[in-house]
């Protein structure tokens, strides 16, 4: 029995590591692909999203780290790997926010509208189900290994679907009317949401436990 629980663990742990692979490989490919056709369309939101996929990157690879510790038996509290890599994604999530904030200043002032947010409709689309299909695999996971860690990175991957969903709000928006002030609009709800998850990371990185959802309890 003892055998075949260990046996059964080491396989969730290696199915919640290849999970945070893919988190990381998809936020890589999702950034290129914002980041390039949001330029190309001058969509700032897009844009915008393109780059929070990027700081996602560093705070996966804390992630995958984590569970390559705890794989050998280590405890859940964080190393100084894990500090750090939260550190680099609060303070990046904070000036992609104020970089965001001062981009849809100029927007709204200047009147922008871009050339079109189609792209921006297909992104958010399969974003929205990559971030579905994550969380519900993030949480099965998380539930058979009473890991509050990974459960926790299920609750954060929310955060991600939220963008999806203010990206494709935008998007669609745009198309349909033509206002383009709905563009630096939604890069403005981008810019709050990455205000967010950069407090988290830092308090995170502190020992602060964070719900991805705007609370945080202090460290025991």
């Amino acid at each position: 029995m003892f055998c075949e629980n260990f046996l059964q663990t080491r396989q969730l742990y290696r199915t919640a590591s290849l999970l945070a692979l893919i988190t990381i490989g998809y936020n890589v490919l999702e950034g290129v692909v914002s980041v390039s056709l949001g330029a190309a369309d001058e969509t700032l939101s897009l844009f915008g999203f393109g780059l929070d996929s990027f700081v996602e990157v560093i705070s996966g690879l804390g992630i995958w780290h984590m569970l390559q510790r705890q794989q050998r038996g280590a405890a859940e509290q964080r190393d100084e790997f894990e500090k750090r890599a939260l550190q680099i994604t609060g303070g990046s999530f904070y000036l992609l926010a104020a970089g965001l904030v001062v981009s849809a200043s100029l927007s709204l002032w200047s009147s922008h509208r871009p050339l079109t947010t189609l792209w921006g409709i297909v992104v958010a689309a399969v974003s929205i189900l990559s971030m579905w299909l994550l969380i519900h695999q993030k949480t099965k996971v998380g539930r058979a290994l009473q890991s509050p860690a990974i459960l926790a990175d299920a609750a954060c991957t929310r955060t991600c679907l939220q963008l999806s969903v203010a990206l494709l709000a935008a998007s669609i928006g745009y198309e349909l009317t033509g206002i383009g002030s709905l563009d630096a609009f939604g890069s403005l709800i981008i810019a709050a949401l990455s205000l967010r998850e950069g407090r988290e990371a830092l308090l995170q990185a502190k020992g602060f436990a964070c719900s991805c959802a705007g609370t945080c309890d202090a460290p025991r």
